[in-house]
């Protein structure tokens, strides 16, 4: 398996069919879920028929995936996914940031530094000129990670929920970097 990216602690690599029982377990944990589904584990089969073709897919514009499974360096433990993927099949100006983790690593930074990652690695490429990302206005821990990173609210909205799940009718919030935010982020002027 080809490692996409390495940070001090973690290795991205696209995903495999090996990996469907590690997205099985994740999916599987009602607070890895609760501002996805309200808390409902994902069926096997529609990790297999579903979850694992989604993280697989390739996008035409870059010639690679956008989501890419987590592990730890030291180990190899699987921790979860990371996302940085065009929002339109041809295109890669605009990209959409994301990640899930196992609920075991919480508060140990990895999502900061993996999704730091990304980042830095999205904006060296030619094209990408804005990166956004999205989450419920209720799930504070996730807004802390894109705040830390750079991304600044950008808006507050409302879905029609097929399901409403708790926390839901508070919105959803919309946070990007643009690459000129990013460039000066990363290299500050005296």
């Amino acid at each position: 398996m080809s490692i996409f990216l390495e940070t001090p602690r973690l290795e991205l690599r696209a995903f495999v069919e090996s990996d469907l029982m590690h997205l099985v377990e994740l999916d599987g944990d009602p607070e890895v879920m609760r501002f996805i589904d309200g808390g409902r584990p994902t069926s096997v089969e529609a990790v297999r028929e579903r979850v694992l073709p989604r993280l697989r897919q390739v996008y035409p514009a870059w010639g690679r995936p956008g989501f890419w499974a987590a592990r730890e360096r030291d180990g190899g433990r699987f921790v979860g996914w990371f996302e940085l993927r065009p929002l339109v099949e041809d295109g890669v100006d605009v990209v959409e940031l994301g990640y899930r983790l196992r609920r075991d690593v919480w508060g140990l930074g990895y999502a900061t530094e993996g999704a730091g990652a990304l980042l830095d690695r999205g904006f060296a490429e030619p094209g990408l000129h804005e990166v956004t990302a999205n989450t419920m206005s209720v799930n504070r821990a996730s807004r802390r990670v894109l705040e830390k990173l750079g991304l600044t609210l950008r808006r507050t909205y409302f879905d029609n929920w097929p399901e409403p799940i708790e926390g839901s009718e508070h919105g959803e919030v919309e946070y990007t970097i643009t690459r000129t935010e990013w460039l000066h982020r990363t290299r500050p002027t005296a």
